[in-house]
């Protein structure tokens, strides 16, 4: 069926609603937007759903999120675990309570119990709660950080992480299996209640939460001797992490704890920020507002779903804040839990610490320093929750820190995503303990610099929107893949990873060996001077990511190096 036809069928089918025929009708004008709307179906990821909300195959609405639903409860049933039930939680988002309920109640209608939380919980929470309920998959709406039109879709599995082949595959092709609307099943709320499919959770997994998270803390008293003197300012940017975020540092016992009163509440619209995204410095205005009023150490950000944290901290020299990228906060976490476990003797026996292809080397640094064996995954936190299920079936090791670039990272096995909460709570024992010390936070991570050295990580993206941009992207992957440059400027290319194609060249012998990882469309570059370069489309939006790392001398050195190297990706991919 042609986008045209996609569109007709749905502006004359009784299966869509008035309103939806109305906002297709006041676009018929508009060819191109009627091709962009209709010229695919939203794609199911491996990950889910994520899109601009509205009308169309190719946008969030109740119906591509009915038919993503329908497609994993086919599954579920294949799979003879219906009885245990799927967990849904949502955030803050346009939206995201009307397409929770439309999962909970298309489950429902496949004889599948559907646990929903009362009101929007961080995407953390869900992990554990489907956990705790022992559901065999778990769905929360969100698009994290995207702009406001966006919203998403994301599934996980028993695991508490999110799906991992082959689910995720198998999932894939249950949701494009369904090509009529009308195979999707759906049921009434209350009907669903009646027969016990649609059953409400609040509290009680709240509860259980925090005490899980509070078990991460190593010193509990160094807290309670600097909670008055410690000053936090905390902006959830109108999401899911202020109720949960308040409520542990409360317990803990800090006193200081100042919440950005414009980006407090929950706010579909964003309207305080340009982009939710606490990797955007101009996301920090108020924030920084705040805490130059109130004299704060440390300022706190995370995005609406709450599983990434960014952080500025004060440098006392200077009485500027400074910004944390996601590699500095996760290593200034990694390194204080893994020192202080080891220190007070709580370092489990085999322990690891996981991260991503992508993340800072300085992770490997300090794992060998502290005697943790260091794992490296694809990108993608679910990869890091996958490692904690090996470990469980097979005992090899004792997960104790995992961490992405992209400002996550997770302490502890209460959940299998990254967790802006527990982040939060860790790096506010960071600050007590840097205060006790006589030192700024932002004073230890010089400290961690100047022992492992100044390793610094940069990215490039290109856009590239619709049809035309999607096979731009794939000529720049073919090109990396069929011609792979030999060098970046005066840094020699002395390994190739290829992922797509499970390939590991030496380039100075030409041998050939296995990546060991998943397949995956992202090529990685080993570099002369500790230095690396990786290729990757997103997943979630319509770019082609560079990443880079070098490792510098000092903070200039490290700057300028960098700065080299992304001046030269850009001449070897021609944009």
């Amino acid at each position: 069926m042609s986008y045209k036809d996609q569109f007709n069928f749905w502006l004359e089918d009784s299966y869509f609603d008035q309103d939806t025929k109305n906002e297709l009708l006041a676009i018929r004008n508009d060819e191109k937007e009627i091709e962009d709307r209709f010229y695919k179906d939203l794609e199911f990821g491996t990950g889910g759903l994520r899109g601009v909300i509205g009308a169309g195959t190719n946008r969030m609405n109740i119906y591509t999120v009915r038919k993503a639903s329908q497609g994993l409860a086919n599954y579920i049933i294949k799979n003879g675990t219906q009885a245990k039930g799927v967990a849904i939680a949502y955030d803050s988002r346009r939206m995201s309570p009307e397409f929770a309920d439309e999962t909970a109640l298309c489950l429902a209608a496949n004889g599948i119990k559907a646990y929903v939380f009362d009101a929007l919980r961080p995407t953390p929470e869900l992990s554990f709660a489907l956990r705790e309920l022992g559901c065999t998959a778990g769905v929360v709406v969100t698009a994290s950080h995207n702009p406001p039109e966006y919203n998403g879709y994301k599934v996980y599995w028993e695991d508490g992480a999110q799906v991992t082949p082959p689910h995720d595959k198998n999932i894939i092709g249950e949701v494009n299996a369904i090509t009529d609307y009308h195979t999707v099943k759906t049921i009434d709320k209350e009907a669903a209640k009646a027969q016990g499919l649609y059953n409400v959770i609040g509290q009680e997994i709240d509860d259980k939460y925090m005490v899980e998270l509070k078990k991460q803390i190593i010193h509990p008293e160094v807290i309670t001797e600097m909670a008055e003197d410690i000053k936090i300012v905390y902006s959830p940017f109108h999401g899911t992490g202020n109720v949960p975020v308040r409520r542990v540092l409360k317990e803990l016992g800090f006193k200081n704890v100042y919440v950005v009163p414009e980006q407090e509440l929950p706010d579909p619209e964003f309207t305080t920020l340009d982009y939710p995204n606490p990797e955007d410095p101009k996301a920090f205005t108020l924030a920084l507002k705040l805490a130059k009023e109130k004299d704060a150490d440390i300022v706190l950000a995370t995005d609406p779903d709450a599983d990434r944290l960014g952080i500025y901290a004060k440098d006392a020299k200077t009485g500027e804040y400074i910004p944390f990228t996601g590699n500095m906060s996760g290593m200034l976490i990694a390194e204080y839990i893994l020192r202080e476990r080891n220190l007070t003797g709580k370092m489990p026996e085999n322990p690891a610490l996981v991260t991503t292809i992508v993340t800072t080397n300085m992770a490997l640094a300090i794992a060998k320093e502290n005697g943790l064996r260091a794992i490296e995954v694809l990108t993608g936190f679910k990869y890091i929750g996958e490692q904690i299920k090996i470990f469980e079936q097979t005992g090899c090791n004792n997960y104790v820190f995992g961490l992405e670039e992209s400002y996550g990272c997770l302490a502890g096995t209460h959940a299998r995503d990254k967790d802006a909460v527990v982040a939060v709570m860790c790096l506010c024992e960071v600050a007590a303990w840097c205060k006790k010390n006589g030192i700024t936070v932002w004073d230890q991570m010089i400290n961690i610099y100047e022992k492992y050295g100044f390793y610094k990580e940069g990215q490039y993206a290109i856009t590239l929107k619709g049809i035309d941009g999607a096979t731009q992207i794939q000529e720049i992957m073919d090109g990396l893949r069929k011609n792979p440059p030999k060098s970046f400027g005066d840094l020699k290319v002395l390994k190739l990873r290829d992922y797509k194609l499970n390939q590991l060249t030496d380039m100075e012998t030409g041998k050939v060996t296995e990546t060991g990882l998943p397949e995956s469309n992202v090529i990685y570059f080993d570099l002369s001077n500790d230095s690396w370069c990786c290729a990757r489309p997103s997943g979630t939006e319509p770019k082609i990511k560079f990443y880079m790392g070098v490792k510098g001398d000092n903070l200039e050195d490290s700057a300028a190096k960098l700065q080299v190297l992304t001046d030269e990706v850009k001449k070897v991919i021609g944009k």
